[in-house]
């Protein structure tokens, strides 16, 4: 059964453009046409704007589908990219990463503050590189993981590897022991960097200690590195362990190590994402292409320029971290703030206090975090000179339009470009946006925008059909770009299966998206997040939007239980903005707009106000758990959750429910 979209599409925003060229959607969509009839070229052409040790004989090797491979027998190396040569200019001095640690003094400022200049990371990363070459003995084609949290050893660690070719698994370090584990096997890590602990909302996390039980299980780990993050006793086991500022104390500080030849196709890191089923996917990023895409990005999407203050509100640990903390900004000698913890901690307006201690001009986060920043109100915001904010994008999921306009109004002023971009682990970097840098075309509160230059990104229905406009289908890429992964690390056949298989010859992204007469996509969430009620399928996102358009509404979490008659039914979960209180008026109100929005078949089985929902450390509620703990299963592994108390508050909202139920008979 086909399902309408049903946002207001002709709503559209032009914002103040700065300098930015302003084109006609018609215009922009000539253009896009022109770079995907010839992707290659157009690709060649924006990867020669990088500095290449030795130049490719063949811009795209595809005779091989789908493990494709992009600047062959083109040579360079990321470090050197984002380091030897802005060394070599005027931004030798220029300030890299502003680092601003999460402990705060009786008066609310941060404690610790870091800057490192280009000179600081290039010597630093200079020095690393040789500890893991003279004492560690890496070479290229060796992997090690880094198990790190938000500090400048992190991106430190991960220059170093790429220097010497050395192949790097990044684990966020809110992952248990046993997730560590599987995926320093799955890569076959030869050494281990972890810290002493972490700063969370507060609380020191043992990570040392977690790191020493994955370790149990890991044994392809013959070497731990420990940095000394809060100063906590730990664990140090003669012959394997070693704290990374005694090492150093060996290690010239004028050491120099030449950065590694690494031809295009040679892979850059591992990162492990997580689906539905099955064990995480080990998702493996080439040089080349992947370099190519980020500068590209970082251009068109952000308009990064050398005067801007940069701040992406990710954690590293994930691929939006990778490509916009580490490689993308630092590849354009970009001044980006770096920030350890909880953007809400200890008060609702630590992210905006940060904008305002270091003018942010370009601000990069979730919707996720937009929503609950809107929980706690305005005040909260207007208490902060947030001026010098020239453009926002979010990232993770889709943005409500509600979201968005309650940013762009407290934020952006109702002025500045702001885009929701969309891009997954997989793709490397953003894939489908709006590009104040490049082109401006009218923005829609809650829309991706449209497909970057040189991508050629569909809709489509069951049948692998282009889908009608308006009309809810399956997302696909339809050619090569750089970028793209190399493989599934170990598992070819599964990244064929998983990607390449529902519509041979295109990249099967898994998420549900719609079109709109003006051509502007609107990416809906995961596929495989839907609700099948009476035959009826049902995104989550859809349901979910409806509830947030409620003033009342912060956030909400719509999942899908058994049900004997129609076979599965939802049910809501909402989180109510400051001022407002849960009452049966509200919840009547919160379904007539349900059934309004989305149509009678979605109206939901239960709505249950909390105060907070669970969520990963990097955002994204985790349904499952709030389905395990309706449906009184296994709630499984929950140590990523930012807040394990929510899933107690979720099981405490249910049997209030369940004996108001009782009551009333």
């Amino acid at each position: 059964m086909s399902v309408t979209w049903a946002l207001p599409f002709e709503t559209k925003i032009q914002p103040k453009l700065n300098g930015n060229k302003q084109v006609t959607i018609e215009t922009y969509k000539e253009i896009h046409q022109k770079s995907i009839e010839d992707f290659r070229g157009f690709w060649a052409s924006v990867a020669s704007e990088l500095e290449w040790f030795k130049a490719w004989d063949k811009v795209l090797d595809d005779s091989n589908p789908p493990f494709y491979k992009w600047f062959v027998g083109g040579e360079l190396n990321a470090s050197y990219l984002t380091l030897d040569r802005h060394v070599r200019t005027w931004r030798k001095n220029k300030v890299a990463i502003i680092w601003e640690g999460e402990p705060v003094d009786e008066n609310g400022n941060p404690k610790e503050k870091r800057v490192l200049t280009y000179y600081d990371l290039y010597r630093e990363v200079n020095r690393v590189a040789y500890l893991l070459k003279t004492k560690y003995g890496l070479k290229k084609g060796d992997t090690i993981a880094i198990y790190l949290p938000m500090i400048p050893e992190l991106p430190i660690f991960m220059l170093a590897a790429a220097r010497l070719g050395v192949v790097f698994t990044v684990v966020f370090s809110g992952f248990s022991a046993d997730a560590l584990a599987s995926r320093i096997n799955d890569s076959e890590a030869k050494l281990l960097v972890t810290a002493d602990g972490a700063w969370r909302r507060g609380k020191i996390i043992n990570l040392k200690e977690i790191a020493d039980k994955a370790l149990e299980k890991a044994p392809t780990v013959k070497d731990v590195i420990v940095v000394r993050r809060v100063g906590i006793n730990v664990n140090m086991k003669p012959g394997r362990d070693a704290y990374y500022d005694e090492l150093m104390k060996q290690v010239p500080l004028d050491a120099y190590v030449e950065p590694e030849r690494v031809k295009s196709e040679d892979p850059l890191y591992i990162l492990y994402t997580s689906g539905t089923t099955g064990k995480p996917k080990g998702i493996v990023h080439d040089t080349g292409g992947y370099l190519t895409l980020l500068h590209a990005t970082m251009r068109w999407v952000f308009d990064i320029r050398d005067d801007d203050i940069y701040w992406c509100t990710a954690d590293i640990g994930w691929v939006t971290g990778h490509s916009y903390i580490v490689f993308g900004p630092l590849l354009e000698g970009a001044t980006e703030i770096m920030y350890e913890g909880a953007l809400d901690y200890p008060q609702p307006d630590r992210w905006v206090s940060i904008i305002e201690r270091y003018g942010v001009t370009i601000f990069y986060t979730s919707p996720t975090a937009v929503r609950q920043f809107m929980k706690y109100g305005d005040e909260w915001v207007k208490r902060h000179n947030t001026s010098t904010v020239r453009l926002i994008h979010t990232v993770g999921e889709p943005i409500n339009p509600e979201a968005f306009e309650w940013l762009w109004k407290l934020v952006g002023r109702s002025e500045v470009p702001f885009g929701s971009t969309w891009w997954m682990t997989e793709t490397g970097g953003i894939m489908i946006s709006h590009l104040p840098g490049l082109y401006l075309i009218p923005l829609k509160p809650g829309t991706n925008g449209m497909p970057i230059l040189g991508v050629n990104a569909d809709v489509l229905d069951e049948n692998g059909n282009p889908a009608k406009v308006e009309e809810r289908g399956y997302l696909v890429i339809k050619n090569p770009w750089p970028g793209m992964p190399l493989t599934i690390y170990k598992d070819p056949e599964r990244y064929v299966k998983v990607y390449w298989s529902k519509f041979p010859g295109f990249f099967y992204a898994g998420d549900y998206a719609v079109k709109d007469r003006d051509g502007y996509f609107w990416i809906l969430g995961r596929a495989d997040e839907v609700i099948k009620v009476a035959g009826h399928r049902l995104g989550t996102y859809e349901l979910e939007s409806a509830l947030i358009e409620n003033p009342a509404v912060a956030e909400a979490a719509v999942i899908g239980i058994p049900d004997p008659v129609k076979g599965e039914v939802p049910v809501g979960f909402v989180i109510l903005k400051a001022g407002y209180t849960p009452s049966k008026e509200l919840e009547k109100e919160l379904q007539e707009t349900v059934r309004q929005k989305v149509g009678p078949i979605a109206s939901l089985n239960g709505i249950y106000f909390v105060s907070k929902l669970p969520k990963t450390r990097s955002g994204k509620i985790m349904r499952r758990v709030i389905r395990a703990v309706v449906t009184k299963s296994e709630v499984g592994d929950i140590t990523t959750l930012e807040d394990e108390a929510s899933v107690e508050e979720i099981k405490k909202a249910l049997e209030e429910f369940r004996a108001e139920l009782e009551k009333t008979g």
